[in-house]
């Protein structure tokens, strides 16, 4: 019976050390995941609005078109029509390259 108090008595030891030790775990990168987390939420919708529009007048192939932007909580939402599905794929990356942006909403049509 005492060997089994004994056992008990040590394994009640080693969880509370490993609790004590855990709780005392540096952050790592933990810290700044949140960092760029909240700097991405922080950005104002009219930013995002803004940066994805001259990303898309920046472009040479795309700045001719006549493409609606509008940003809600960092969902942007692409508006308008182009020639080709290669230029509403160039229009989604250049959008999802702008800073602030979280989901691009494609309502891009091709011109018939």
């Amino acid at each position: 019976m005492s060997h089994y108090r004994g056992t008990q008595f040590f394994s009640i030891a080693l969880f509370s050390l490993l609790l004590l030790t855990a709780c005392n775990k540096p952050p790592g990168n933990f810290e700044g995941i949140q960092q760029n987390i909240s700097n991405a939420v922080n950005v104002a919708d009219a930013d995002v609005t803004k940066n994805v529009k001259i990303a898309l007048d920046g472009d040479i192939a795309i700045n001719g078109f006549d493409i609606s932007v509008t940003t809600r909580k960092g969902d942007v939402r692409l508006v308008g029509v182009v020639d080709t599905q290669t230029q509403i794929d160039a229009v989604i990356k250049l959008a999802r390259g702008a800073d602030g942006a979280h989901t691009i909403n494609n309502e891009l049509t091709i011109k018939n």
